[in-house]
């Protein structure tokens, strides 16, 4: 029963610290998904560029 207890205590203190959360507004949650998906389509183009420009070079180098 010493499992039983512990996984009930477990749950009773995780409901309390989640009452104690301060959640994100509906318009923070927009931007800052926004944020993310915007940064993921950025860093997404950089290495499309850089596989790009390293891609010609090998050619080159192969192609001598």
């Amino acid at each position: 029963m010493k499992i039983v207890e512990s996984v009930k205590n477990y749950l009773f203190g995780s409901y309390v610290e989640m009452k104690k959360v301060t959640w994100p507004t509906k318009q923070q949650t927009i931007n800052y998904s926004l944020l993310v998906v915007g940064l993921s389509v950025g860093v997404a183009v950089f290495f499309t560029i850089l596989d790009y420009i390293f891609n010609l070079g090998i050619e080159k180098l192969i192609t001598r």
